[in-house]
């Protein structure tokens, strides 16, 4: 038995996030691509300033993109896959934003995540993230690999998004985020740690670049990023795994509507063909997707 398997499969979620684009419907698409391959979850930035009201995302705290409307939209077209409004400023903890995030996860039935603000260290609303949940909370997604932030994420997090360029790395900011997570009380294996990549697919099935493919991720002005073919890819995430520097990916499109496509008719499915990765959803709320408990309290800490 490989490593792969006894460590169960890879987590795999991707952004959804169009440029410029503010209609419902474009974005439902895509989150209904994601949930054809059996994606965990998707993730959306929230780009509403709180200036005024909204252009064509329904209601919200200002112009721009409500993420919250648009993934509660979404709800009524998917099943199973997760929901991760990424959320920042002010309305990130205001009232508002944590009542329509809570009612994002009950409507979904427990498929909502959502983004904790750790760049300062301790996160400062937690508390409003315990309220009643089909999944004891929504699930805590946090963007931090050092520093303050890496020990809050730590501390509080289910999923850690990890920008990092290499297999070495990866395995190391993996590794200093379980120990924080122990000494801070946690069972280790209640922490995802994903490899947050952007992907350019634009190559098809040609070999990636020199530094990319086998080679690992490049930097870049928009981090860490991967571009070449879907082939190239697949392997890139089973190594990365079966060596244990992660438990995912999530993966950030450069090219939307083209690179989630080659990525779920490519990527995914060869991973499906091997045996690396899910051919349907075995639960339906995130926690279960992710393989992680259901909180047993209701205590916005390491211990519950």
């Amino acid at each position: 038995m490989t490593s792969s398997s006894r460590r169960g499969l890879p987590h795999l979620a991707a952004a959804v996030d169009l440029p410029g684009e503010y209609e419902f419907g474009a974005h439902v698409e895509l989150i209904r691509l994601a949930e054809r391959g059996g994606l965990d979850f998707v993730t959306l930035d929230d780009t509403s300033t709180g200036a005024g009201p909204g252009a064509g995302v329904g209601p919200g705290p200002g112009p721009g993109l409500d993420a919250v409307a648009v993934l509660s939209r979404a709800v009524a077209d998917t099943r199973r896959v997760g929901l991760v409004p990424m959320v920042t400023g002010p309305y990130a903890g205001s009232a508002d934003g944590e009542a329509a995030v809570a009612h994002l996860d009950r409507v979904s039935r427990g498929r909502a995540g959502r983004r904790i603000d750790v760049s300062g260290g301790e996160p400062s609303h937690l508390a409003a993230l315990t309220g009643p949940s089909p999944q004891g909370h929504a699930v805590r997604v946090a963007d931090a690999i050092d520093g303050p932030a890496r020990l809050a994420a730590a501390r509080y997090a289910d999923v850690v998004l990890a920008r990092v360029t290499s297999r070495a790395q990866a395995r190391s900011v993996r590794d200093q985020l379980r120990a924080d997570a122990a000494e801070s009380g946690r069972e280790p294996d209640s922490l995802r740690v994903l490899a947050a990549l952007s992907i350019d697919l634009g190559d098809g099935e040609h070999a990636a670049e020199p530094g990319h493919g086998g080679g690992g991720p490049r930097r870049s002005a928009r981090g860490p990023l991967y571009r070449g073919g879907p082939v190239d890819l697949a392997d890139l995430i089973a190594s990365w795994h079966r060596d244990g520097a992660v438990d995912g990916f999530h993966l950030i499109p450069v090219e939307p509507r083209r690179d989630l496509e080659r990525l779920v008719n490519g990527t995914v499915a060869l991973l499906q063909h091997r045996g690396l990765f899910r051919t349907f959803y075995p639960g339906g709320t995130l926690r279960e997707h992710l393989g992680l408990a259901r909180p047993v309290g209701q205590i916005a800490g390491g211990r519950t």
